[in-house]
């Protein structure tokens, strides 16, 4: 049989598995385990073994499963990476986004780009993988609330570390057009907290207005985004070149004559480095400290400024002689190198010692959006690729 028509088999499988894959609602901070317990029945049929890691109430849920080598003679492993989440969806969209349709090659539904395409993917190709005698182990890592600031993805690492599972290729499939993806920003991002004292607005100096003070730490990040600007790296391959803060809203208050007693702010930022990300905290930190709450509390002593970290998703950085880079190099026959804006779990898995890419299937244009698709015939190029995986991974 040819590999032409193994692959032609391959998709027909895999767009049923998208199918039932865009039919879970999986959105970030809801319940994905049934998605998870598919997936994990899915292997399981095929020979892998897995683990689960979950977050404290139990109902979200990482799953990381195993093909063994056979032999491996020190190859080292393949994680094949995907976050289950997607964003929420708005009324507007023109097909039902929980059921995958087709439509002039493309297929739509939430998630079906952003990321549960990759994810059909490496189950329809699972298969092969069982029946393959593997030169190295290969892995597949699925995990909850990406799009919330990572959330999934450091626990299921606090796992591999323990299990001493750093040393390997990571493959994270976000959608690039299956274009080589070696670097992004990190994302950090935070909620800050203010807690005044209400009173009526026809006498301000008695109450602490929540709302003033919030103000006043908003114009100070972003007089700090002009800092971060001027820090600059010279060889900065990133656009824009520097790290950049926004404020993305602020929230308080209940009516115009009432000093609001509580407001809070949500903000993040996207560091070029890490030390600029360190520079911030420090300096908002200390305007809050210093300057605020003193203010705050000479009027009333209980009141309180508290900055909660939503996530801090490290940045992920350029290696020179990437293994990872050079195996999807060796399989695309593609050897540029592009860097984008949004972040992914890249970073998490290079820290803890993997090589690294980001490279699967659909274009981040198509992410996020009302009407999200994945072009099918990205969905055949991405089979394509983990068959050359395959081969890559078989013994000879």
């Amino acid at each position: 049989m040819s590999t032409e028509i193994n692959i032609e088999k391959l998709y027909e499988n895999c767009i049923k598995i998208l199918t039932d894959l865009i039919g879970f609602k999986t959105i970030s901070g809801d319940d994905n385990s049934n998605l998870i317990n598919y997936c994990e029945e899915y292997l399981h049929k095929l020979g892998a073994t897995s683990f689960k890691t979950f977050d404290q109430e139990k109902k979200r849920v990482n799953l990381f499963a195993t093909f063994k080598a056979k032999k491996t003679n020190g190859i080292k492993p393949i994680i094949l990476s995907g976050h289950t989440d997607t964003v929420p969806v708005s009324k507007s969209w023109s097909t039902d986004p929980f059921k995958a349709t087709i439509k002039d090659d493309k297929l739509y539904g939430r998630g079906a780009c952003d990321m549960k395409g990759f994810i059909a993917c490496v189950l329809a190709y699972a298969p092969i993988y069982s029946k393959v005698e593997l030169n190295r182990d290969i892995h597949f890592s699925f995990t909850f609330d990406e799009e919330t600031a990572c959330l999934g993805a450091p626990i299921l690492i606090e796992e591999l570390k323990k299990r001493k599972i750093q040393d390997g290729i990571c493959i994270i499939g976000e959608p690039t057009k299956m274009k080589i993806i070696d670097a992004h920003k990190g994302c950090y991002e935070y909620t800050t907290y203010f807690e005044g004292l209400a009173g009526h607005s026809s006498m301000p100096h008695k109450g602490v207005s929540a709302v003033e003070f919030a103000s006043r730490y908003a114009n100070k990040l972003i007089e700090l985004r002009q800092d971060l600007k001027k820090r600059a790296p010279k060889d900065s391959i990133f656009d824009p070149p520097f790290s950049t803060l926004q404020v993305g809203g602020i929230f308080g208050g209940i009516a115009h004559n009432v000093i609001a007693d509580k407001c809070y702010i949500e903000w993040e930022t996207r560091p070029v480095v890490r030390e600029d990300g360190v520079f911030l905290n420090q300096e908002i930190d200390k305007y809050a400290n210093e300057i605020l709450l003193p203010e705050m509390r000479k009027v009333f002593p209980n009141s309180k400024i508290t900055k909660k970290i939503i996530g801090e998703v490290t940045g992920f950085d350029r290696v020179k002689n990437s293994e990872a880079c050079e195996l999807v190099s060796s399989l695309t026959g593609d050897n540029s190198r592009e860097v984008v804006s949004f972040g992914t779990e890249a970073g998490l898995f290079q820290e803890i010692g993997m090589s690294t890419v980001v490279c699967g299937p659909g274009s981040i244009e198509q992410a996020h959006k009302v009407d999200e698709y994945i072009e099918l015939n990205e969905i055949k190029k991405c089979l394509k690729f983990l068959d050359g995986l395959k081969k890559r991974s078989a013994l000879n």
